[in-house]
């Protein structure tokens, strides 16, 4: 069994018999691993503070059969401890968090993610990430991991998508009247959403009205469920806290 050192983001845990430990890292050299802490929930010397959330981490761990780890020991590197005192910033951390663990695939290292999505959660910290933010940064997510929706054409024939486009998750994007008519799927869009959603997928940070911000992240949520046969439980989150 091989034994490592490495550095991870913590994405989640669960309680396991009586004091046990399933925690599930993004780590940074074998990408989304799942480990079980022996004694984590008793054990303050090993993992004290470490296994939280959103907790980036020093770990070390060995290689079992399976796709299972053990997780020998875990110090926290940075807690971000200013996103934990304000339940908006949680519930974007949360969110954040859910998407990377659902689009990466088990042990395939991906470091421009990891690093997106520490990068995401400095700013949070630092209140540098307004709403508009988090769209940007599902837009990268989605890109990294091989999921681009496209906007600024017709995803199908490549050509502009005209005075009456639809978003069709099925084709990977926005949609032409033609192709739209022979697919005979997707949602009507309006056409400066694409615009704006086109924007912020070439790099522009201008924040978007609030009404448009709010559509954006329908069509997002639509998008993201197609892909992965489920809807993210955060959303829900993030709407309970009044975020769009």
């Amino acid at each position: 069994m091989e034994r490592f050192e490495d550095q991870a983001l913590v994405l989640g845990s669960l309680d396991y018999g009586e004091a046990d430990r399933l925690v599930t890292l993004f780590t940074r050299s074998h990408g989304k691993v799942t480990a079980f802490a022996a004694h984590a929930r008793k054990s303050k010397r090993r993992f004290a503070g470490a296994l939280e959330p959103f907790t980036l981490v020093n770990v070390w761990l060995v290689e079992r059969s399976g796709n299972t780890f053990r997780l020998d020991l875990a110090e926290p590197e940075r807690t971000f401890h200013g996103i934990r005192e304000d339940l908006s910033l949680i519930a974007r951390a949360m969110y954040c968090l859910e998407l990377c663990r659902e689009l990466l695939r088990e042990q395939e290292p991906h470091v421009e993610l990891l690093d997106l999505a520490v990068d995401y959660l400095s700013q949070l910290e630092q209140k540098k990430a307004g709403p508009t933010s988090l769209l940007a940064f599902e837009l990268q997510t989605l890109a990294l991991a091989g999921f681009m929706p496209r906007f600024d054409v017709c995803a199908l024939c490549g050509k502009s998508w005209g005075p009456r486009p639809k978003f069709d998750p099925d084709h990977g994007g926005a949609v032409c009247d033609t192709c739209a008519l022979r697919t005979r799927g997707g949602v009507a869009v309006d056409g400066g959403l694409l615009e704006a959603l086109a924007g912020l997928q070439a790099g522009a940070r201008q924040p978007l009205a609030p009404e448009l911000r709010q559509k954006a992240r329908e069509l997002l949520n639509l998008f993201i469920s197609h892909q992965l046969g489920k809807r993210l439980k955060s959303v829900d989150f993030m709407r309970q806290v009044g975020l769009d």
